[in-house]
């Protein structure tokens, strides 16, 4: 019997020791990888395209962070496209200034004017929808329209 109990004590330290062994393996490793990435160099950065944003991830001291590109800004109409849309807002009854192509006052009032008729936000703010609604979209051949020919040689 003292035979069965020297042996399952001994098997039980064996485990313990095993067991605090690997933990202690664990942690060295642990410790060892943020030693070697703290002295690495600066922090190394992956990018990735997606449709049309790109993601940059950026590995710090260990953490992963993301962070993501901001979209890209639109840049101002040209002083032809203002010109269009104040004609187009003249047009409709609502612009009856200067068609010079400066957007001032009285084309953001006008703007603003039918935008509420047309049950948008009245904001005086040229977005998509106001564009659309002024006749100003995108150009897009419906499937009823007739092709263009592309050369009149043929």
């Amino acid at each position: 019997m003292r035979f069965v109990k020297r042996a399952l004590l001994l098997g039980v330290s064996l485990c313990a020791f095993v067991w605090l062994g690997s933990a202690a393996t664990v942690t060295k490793k642990k410790t060892t990888k943020k030693r070697t990435h703290a002295a690495s160099a600066p922090a190394k950065t992956a990018a990735t395209t997606t449709k049309s944003r790109s993601v940059a991830s950026k590995t710090t001291k260990g953490k992963k962070t993301v962070r993501r590109a901001s979209a890209p800004r639109q840049l101002a109409p040209t002083k032809e496209r203002y010109q269009q849309i104040q004609q187009a807002l003249a047009s409709k009854g609502y612009f009856s200034g200067e068609q010079n192509g400066t957007w001032g006052p009285d084309s953001t009032d006008a703007l603003k004017r039918f935008q509420a008729d047309q049950n948008l936000t009245p904001d005086g703010k040229l977005t998509s929808l106001s564009l659309i609604a002024l006749g100003l979209g995108p150009k897009r051949l419906s499937a009823q329209s007739p092709p263009q020919p592309a050369h009149a040689d043929q």
